[in-house]
């Protein structure tokens, strides 16, 4: 047994006689069982009313949003959103960077809302500024806006990281996420002030914009290397920011849209048949010696 594995089944064993054993996804780093617990308890005077969380992960390629309830038998998925989504509304390139995880978030709050029948009462941010704003009921006596909390799980809540990128996209989109500015790109520390500026050029992928521009004029080699995709759909940096406000106007008009696949779709027997050619094929015990003999015939030669 390899060391790792005998520490690891020491420690079970440890854990069983003292009855502290952790949870598996706690032993394995998967998950924040402190920050878990005060996400998902809800308050008893709520009457089973469930409590949303927004939940959002990176993974290489890809952004994932959902909003999430918890229940005894385990947590549900109420809506959720993709990056890779983003190809319906003209976005083919940097699907993981702070401007698609806008357009990710924006895309889950129109969603959500277009669900729940609620996206002419709240309608957002239609025109991003950057300017810091939490939704509000709509009036008097109206409706109040669909409360989520931010579920950003292990990873580090840095000043301008993306996370809060799919926040401001989803908050913008007309959800109510109790949040603060201190996070946003262009906020400053020392002035405790936000710069609305800063903020909306990251929406807009200006940032973005001015690395390929500084690459293109010092290294065009390596410009060539890392934006190929943009070369090739002749996608220029002052072109981005028009982009984006396309993107944002096409998920505010239909957050459902589906990206045009090319070809027709297989049917299940077709996918079944495909799946055949990379299933392992078990040899019987008469093919096994054969392929013995075979074997032995060749190291005689």
């Amino acid at each position: 047994m390899p060391i790792a594995d005998s520490r690891m089944t020491a420690f079970h064993q440890a854990g069983q006689e003292l009855g502290v054993l952790q949870y598996k996804r706690r032993r394995s780093g998967k998950t924040d069982y402190y920050a878990r617990k005060r996400l998902i308890t809800q308050a008893k005077n709520k009457y089973n009313a469930p409590k949303y969380r927004l939940v959002v992960r990176f993974t290489n390629r890809d952004i994932v949003m959902q909003i999430v309830t918890s229940e005894i038998s385990g947590d549900k998925v109420f809506c959720a959103a993709y990056s890779h989504e983003l190809k319906a509304y003209g976005i083919e390139h940097g699907l993981t960077n702070w401007a698609a995880s806008y357009c990710t978030g924006l895309l889950l709050a129109r969603r959500v809302l277009k669900k729940l029948g609620m996206d002419e009462d709240f309608t957002g941010v239609e025109e991003a500024d950057g300017e810091y704003t939490l939704t509000e009921a709509s009036g008097e006596g109206e409706r109040r806006p669909f409360k989520v909390f931010l579920d950003v799980g292990l990873a580090r809540t840095s000043t301008g990281a993306r996370i809060f990128g799919a926040m401001k996209g989803a908050s913008d989109g007309g959800i109510l996420i109790p949040h603060s500015e201190k996070r946003f790109p262009g906020y400053d520390m020392e002035s405790k002030e936000l710069d609305a500026e800063t903020l909306r050029k990251y929406i807009f992928g200006g940032h973005v914009a001015e690395y390929m521009e500084t690459l293109a004029d010092d290294d065009e080699e390596r410009y060539k290397s890392q934006f190929q995709g943009y070369i090739d759909d002749e996608i220029e940096a002052d072109g981005l920011e028009e982009l984006y406000q396309e993107a944002h106007k096409q998920i505010r008009e239909d957050p459902f849209k589906k990206v045009d696949e090319a070809g027709e779709k297989k049917t299940k027997e077709e996918h079944k048949k495909e799946a055949l050619k990379f299933k392992g094929h078990k040899l019987s015990k008469a093919e096994k010696m054969e392929r013995v003999k075979a074997k032995i015939a060749e190291l005689r030669e």
